[in-house]
């Protein structure tokens, strides 16, 4: 099994900026890649960025230029840095393997981006 634990959310202005946690624990020997979720209110989770094992990265038009995903390897931990932040980035931030390769959701870090 592989477990996520999700750190590092919380309440910032628009035009800030949070860095978040994930650390990855279990069978992690074969995972190739780490992906960024969130899922807004009333609204589906939805794919934010992918990091590969290589260390190769991508990430959804809404975000580019102002997120970025990076991993430690020796600390089993994902980071997404979130500078420049706007009300539609709120939404609770998950970690976990690529699409259709997810295992159990950790509880995820409330981001709120607000005034």
């Amino acid at each position: 099994q592989v477990q996520f634990v999700e750190s590092g959310g919380g309440l910032v202005q628009p035009g800030g900026f949070l860095r978040l946690s994930c650390a990855v624990s279990g069978s992690i020997v074969s995972i190739t890649s780490m992906v960024w979720y969130r899922q807004a209110p009333g609204k589906q989770r939805e794919l934010v960025a992918v990091i590969t094992r290589g260390g190769s990265t991508n990430y959804i038009d809404s975000v580019k230029g102002r997120f970025t995903i990076s991993g430690d390897n020796a600390k089993n931990t994902v980071y997404l840095q979130m500078n420049s932040l706007k009300p539609e980035d709120t939404a609770v931030y998950y970690c976990n393997l690529a699409p259709g390769l997810t295992r159990s959701w950790g509880q995820g870090t409330q981001v709120t981006v607000s005034s």
